[in-house]
């Protein structure tokens, strides 16, 4: 224990104390996961499947069309709400496990966010009918009752007319 508790010197001199740190143990840093290269060759295809920790069978790089992927692995999208909720993560908010490599959209896919597997409740022909039906109602009904505005009382407009004084606050 004592090997992994580290002081420092601000510390000793607050408070006159010892306050401990411990320091984080880690296996990667996230640059270990930046892509490289695609790869081309079968040694960098092996390679990269090893940076990754996938078998050599299933690595599956990004097609390189231009968009940056390199050689990071294509993987099948799994939303959050997708992964057993009872499993015990490393991370249940997220449910990953620790170095477990992400999806390239992992962002899109937590559980707050898109779910593949969702199945909509109507088809979209008809919620999109739905949709233009709310709306063109309310334009036709704007459209139909716009002569009949409403609006509170005023007094008619008090323009200067000859034989009345007028006030303006402009120097003579």
């Amino acid at each position: 224990m004592n090997s992994l508790v580290k002081t420092s010197k601000i510390s000793i001199l607050r408070n006159k104390s010892v306050i401990p740190f411990l320091t984080a143990v880690r296996s990667h840093w996230n640059k270990d996961f930046k892509p490289g290269p695609y790869p081309i060759t079968e040694e960098q295809r092996i390679a990269a499947a090893k940076k990754y920790g996938i078998p050599i069978e299933e690595y599956e790089p990004y097609p390189d069309n231009g968009s940056g992927s390199g050689d990071y692995p294509k993987f099948r999208p799994e939303s959050g709400e997708s992964r057993d909720p009872f499993y015990p993560w490393d991370n249940p908010e997220l449910k990953r496990n620790f170095g477990e490599t992400l999806h390239s959209d992992f962002d899109m896919y937590t559980e707050d966010r898109y779910d593949i597997n969702r199945k909509l409740r109507y088809p979209l022909w008809v919620m999109w009918l739905q949709f233009l039906g709310v709306i063109g109602g309310f334009a036709f009904l704007h459209w139909w009752t716009y002569q009949f505005r409403m609006f509170l009382a005023a007094t008619p407009r008090q323009y200067p007319t000859d034989g009345k004084v007028h006030y303006t606050f402009e120097k003579p």
